[in-house]
């Protein structure tokens, strides 16, 4: 089992239900052998994983350009009650930029009233 990278940014990619794959940077935070990804719940990598859980990560920088090896992994859309271990994962990660970020989007959210969930906490495992 190779690990997951551990970088600050990562390119997750997400497969189409044609197969066709998709990547995107995003934030993943290591969480024991596993990284945990937050990202808004109408993005399109959370329509993805909703039909298949197979994923690739690679470190990458912020634009996404790739900057090492992919490793398989699968994925997972967390339930609510394990929200508030992956949030502090990032918050470890992260630090105040995660803090301004999720707060920025609490309040928006609030502001614009809309109905639902404003962000899915992902965890990436690497394949066996």
């Amino acid at each position: 089992m190779t690990p997951l990278p551990r970088s600050e940014y990562v390119s997750l990619t997400t497969f189409r239900r044609t197969g066709v794959p998709v990547a995107t940077p995003v934030w993943a935070a290591p969480d024991g052998d596993s990284l945990v990804v937050w990202t808004r719940a109408d993005s399109g990598k959370v329509k993805r994983l909703r039909h298949t859980s197979r994923v690739t990560v690679a470190p990458s920088d912020i634009r996404g350009r790739v900057q090492g090896p992919a490793v398989d992994g699968t994925a997972e859309l967390l339930p609510t009650a394990a929200h508030a271990q992956a949030r502090a994962a990032l918050r470890r990660a992260y630090g105040l930029k995660f803090t301004l970020g999720d707060t920025t989007s609490r309040l928006w959210h609030r502001a614009l009233r809309r109905p639902g969930r404003r962000h899915e906490l992902i965890r990436i495992s690497p394949a066996t």
